[in-house]
């Protein structure tokens, strides 16, 4: 009992929202959130592309380490993690099924193990990055790189709302519960009270749509008044939101011992 309740606190909505704060603003004194937007992105690009035309298991275990190591650097949440190791095997164990049912055999679990391994490396190289830049810096970096304005603010929005959006949820199903009736018998393997959760799960989307529609709308309005639509189609404006961003001597460092560890990579294995 004393496991179930430790388990059940580390998933609680709570907690969540709390893991979900220190991702999007609690990584700002690591190495990676130093680095400039650009690199970072620059950075992020090649791993989110290369992996995909390298064939070789050796040089995709040496980048799979390369980037265990950044998300370690960049103190990712274990929760972050957590769900990412679940949609892996997850993906890889029901492409296995489908390959056996098809008329594949055991044969087929090597290639899926190099295609789960390229899907593991783009992926922890995404949470690298991502995890390292809070809404504000990547909303400005989407803004260098030449993104309107109004994506970048979306993403940073976005990035903003979500613990919100997640407490709000919360407590509508909360309300659904406490209105309505859980099934008094469970039934086999409690599949009549998971039939409930699954419901009253899907009716409270209904009014949080409902709520976010109307909050967006009150925050559009509130930008304008503002002149933000003012300054995303500006370039005075931009050149002063964006001027002190600009790559250091830590980010060329970086990216060249990127470079020359993936050299070695491709000359020695």
């Amino acid at each position: 009992m004393e496991y179930t309740r430790k388990w059940s606190e580390k998933f609680s909505v709570e907690q969540v929202k709390i893991e979900l704060l220190n991702t999007a603003y609690g990584n700002g004194h690591t190495f990676l959130a130093r680095l400039d937007p650009i690199t970072l992105f620059i950075w992020y690009i090649f791993f989110g592309i290369v992996p995909w035309f390298i064939h070789q298991e050796t040089i995709l275990l040496g980048m799979f380490v390369f980037v265990v190591i950044t998300t370690f650097i960049a103190k990712v949440s274990p929760l972050i993690i957590l769900i990412l190791c679940l949609g892996l095997l997850s993906q890889g164990g029901y492409l296995l099924v489908a390959s056996l049912f098809f008329g594949g055999n055991l044969a087929t679990i090597l290639p899926l193990l190099v295609l789960t391994l390229k899907l593991s490396v783009i992926s922890l190289a995404s949470i690298s990055v991502f995890c390292s830049m809070d809404p504000d810096k990547l909303s400005n970096g989407l803004l260098k790189i030449g993104f309107p304005g109004q994506v970048s603010f979306s993403i940073a929005y976005g990035y903003r709302m979500l613990p919100s959006l997640l407490e709000e949820y919360h407590h509508i199903f909360l309300s659904f519960r406490l209105r309505g009736k859980a099934p008094e018998k469970k039934g086999f393997l409690y599949w009549r009270a998971i039939v409930y959760f699954c419901k009253v799960a899907v009716l409270s989307f209904y009014p949080l749509l409902l709520s976010t529609s109307k909050r967006a709308r009150t925050t559009v309005e509130a930008l304008e008044t503002k002149g933000s639509f003012y300054g995303f189609n500006h370039p005075e404006v931009k050149k002063l939101k964006l001027a002190n961003m600009k790559m250091q001597k830590h980010d060329y460092l970086f990216l060249g011992f990127t470079a020359f560890y993936l050299v070695c990579l491709f000359i020695f294995l």
